[in-house]
């Protein structure tokens, strides 16, 4: 199925998805966005903008994910630079992305060069009951508003460097090991299904990493989507929701998909039309790899 939302980066050939032990992260600061003259003032313009539509927005440093890399036989490799929510509001989301993606290929041969294409997560959360959770957002949100999505969010430098003996002072590519940060983007979607659904870490599987996709209505910015099994019922999972978690504010309403749904739906179905870019990302990747096994 065809969607011009999003496109698909990577899909694991593994219907059993990649473990974290599969994984591995380098980071270096080439794998930086590469910044333009002038940039910064643009940046700080689109900045300043959002901040007065939406105040309670902040930021914050965040990986970049620059490439990935599975050698046959071998493990799977993030190359990931750092980058920071405002240089994503003044780019991926600013009204010249299609511009310097042109020029990221004309320059570079990269059209991903000029953007800061912060990382994010994302999770197929399966419950005991055979039904697939996804959110609607709520309309304070910075981006998607009202849209229905999957949980998820982004995994956090702050995290990694936090556990790391040189931690004062700005985040740097050497503060952050890498299987450090392997574990901060596992851990990270876990994390974002508790706060958003409010569900006990016990009740969740190890989060296996299914692909990765890009949001082509953010100018190609990647999320890393997993799948995680709920040893809850819908039923339970709703009553944990409905207590509220740490970001309950971010979304209004569950709404439960069986897995049956999930697999066959239509990009013309009443619910694709209402998905995150993220959500349809995560579905196709789904399908692709653990659809018939399952």
């Amino acid at each position: 199925m065809m969607d011009p939302e999003i496109s698909l980066l990577f899909q694991s050939p593994s219907p059993a998805g990649i473990a974290e032990s599969q994984a591995q992260a380098e980071l270096s600061p080439l794998y930086d966005r590469h910044p333009l003259p002038g940039d910064q003032a643009q940046i700080e313009s689109a900045w300043a903008a959002r901040r007065q539509q939406s105040p309670w927005l902040f930021d914050g440093a965040k990986f970049r994910l620059h490439s990935v890399e599975l050698l046959e036989g071998g493990p799977f490799r993030f190359r990931l630079g750092l980058t920071c929510y405002k240089d994503f509001v003044g780019t991926n989301l600013a009204e010249r992305a299609g511009r310097l993606r042109q020029r990221g290929s004309r320059d570079l041969g990269d059209s991903q060069a000029y953007l800061a294409d912060p990382l994010g997560v994302g999770a197929i959360l399966h419950t005991a009951d055979d039904q697939c959770v996804f959110l609607r957002r709520s309309l304070s949100v910075g981006e998607a508003p009202g849209k229905v999505d999957i949980p998820g969010g982004h995994p956090e430098p702050q995290a990694v460097a936090g556990c790391t003996a040189s931690s004062q002072g700005p985040i740097r590519h050497q503060d952050l090991p890498g299987e450090l940060v392997v574990q901060e983007v596992f851990s990270s979607v876990l994390r974002e299904i508790q706060d958003e659904v409010n569900l006990p870490a016990s009740t969740l599987s190890s989060p296996a990493l299914i692909g990765i996709a890009q949001n082509e209505t953010s100018a190609g910015r990647s999320s890393a989507e997993f799948y995680v099994r709920c040893s809850l019922s819908s039923e339970q999972v709703r009553h944990n929701y409905t207590l509220g978690g740490p970001e309950a504010q971010e979304s209004t309403s569950i709404i439960f998909v069986s897995r049956q749904d999930v697999l066959t739906m239509e990009p013309s179905a009443g619910l694709w039309q209402e998905l995150c870019p993220s959500a349809k990302g995560a579905i196709r990747l789904y399908r692709a790899v653990m659809g018939a096994s399952q």
